[in-house]
């Protein structure tokens, strides 16, 4: 009689969760974390998609940004870990950040405990800088730091982000200190470059289009971290251009915590993928246009995997830094 009540009561967990997961997402709002604040990359990125992902699921489906900025993303990647498996509570990735992060301290997170859903884009660094500065290249930046270390301002999102590594890089590779600042956000390292008191911001190249094709306005851009100029800036020379081969990018995209069941795993990867393509979404998204770079979450994985394994001398120098 107990292994029939016991099998019963088996049969009915598994239908009721068959049953929930069949729901999904219709019958309650899908919350989206970023991990940083709102108007820079990521935010914008999210919030300009997610409405082309709700129509590619269909019915009822409906995602609520929330931002928890802080620590370089860890907040939010700690967030996604945390969450019950049901998908109902997903995030945006931030790569490097999101593998670099636990390999410099221990973290609120592991990548284990997180499933990648799919990349959406990968972003080169660029440097701006604001038009009316001391600064009009690279070269220059990189002769001032050797003439008075610690004499020039790079602003990034927080230890550990693309930001950050970026001018890790750089440093390394034109034998200079950089003063670095750390902020929570784009938009912050946006205000203080247009009010002078920043003298180099390491952004993406989707956070800044309004600097798309002409580079004009109260900021600019004198040099972007990727391996050929981009079409949105073609004035604007490659680091290796300017003497320094460095190559970094920023990739983006979502996660769900690990348990979250495979059905709804691939019923997000698709919904993400077609909001992509609408024509719609690319017409109105001109800073994401030019970097969007799908990869379903498996081929996404095998790829963060060995780029941890190029990360791994960065971090150990982190980790050294935070010792002194």
């Amino acid at each position: 009689m107990n292994k029939k009540i016991f099998a019963l009561t088996t049969a009915f967990g598994f239908a009721a969760c068959g049953s929930a997961w069949a729901a999904w997402p219709d019958d309650k709002p899908i919350e989206v974390v970023v991990g940083f604040a709102p108007g820079g990359g990521t935010d914008v990125m999210a919030r300009k998609l997610l409405p082309f992902v709700e129509r590619a699921l269909g019915g009822k489906a409906k995602f609520v940004v929330l931002n928890k900025p802080g620590a370089g993303g860890e907040i939010a990647f700690a967030s996604v870990a945390r969450a019950a498996p049901d998908a109902y509570a997903i995030g945006v990735v931030n790569v490097p950040g999101y593998n670099l992060l636990p390999m410099t301290r221990k973290t609120q997170y592991t990548t284990d405990e997180i499933r990648l859903v799919a990349r959406v884009v990968e972003d080169p660094n660029v440097m701006v800088v604001p038009a009316d500065g001391r600064f009009s290249n690279l070269p220059d930046v990189v002769a001032a730091l050797r003439s008075k270390p610690g004499s020039v301002t790079f602003g990034h999102n927080g230890a550990g982000t693309n930001g950050h590594l970026a001018i890790r890089m750089l440093a390394a590779a034109a034998k200079v200190e950089p003063n670095e600042i750390s902020y929570r956000g784009t938009a912050a390292q946006r205000t203080d470059l247009l009010g002078g008191h920043l003298d180099v911001g390491m952004v993406t190249l989707s956070e800044i289009p309004e600097l798309h094709g002409t580079n004009k306005g109260p900021l600019r851009v004198i040099a972007i971290l990727s391996k050929k100029r981009f079409p949105a800036l073609p004035g604007v020379p490659t680091a290796e251009e300017a003497g320094f081969s460095v190559t970094t990018t920023a990739e983006r995209g979502f996660a769900v915590p690990k348990g979250v069941p495979d059905g709804i795993v691939k019923k997000l990867e698709a919904g993400i993928a077609d909001g992509l393509r609408n024509p719609e979404y690319l017409g109105g998204s001109p800073g994401d246009e030019p970097v969007i770079a799908f990869l379903p979450g498996a081929e996404w994985q095998k790829h963060l995997d060995d780029m941890s394994a190029a990360l791994r001398p960065y971090a150990e120098q982190m980790r050294a830094d935070e010792r002194k």
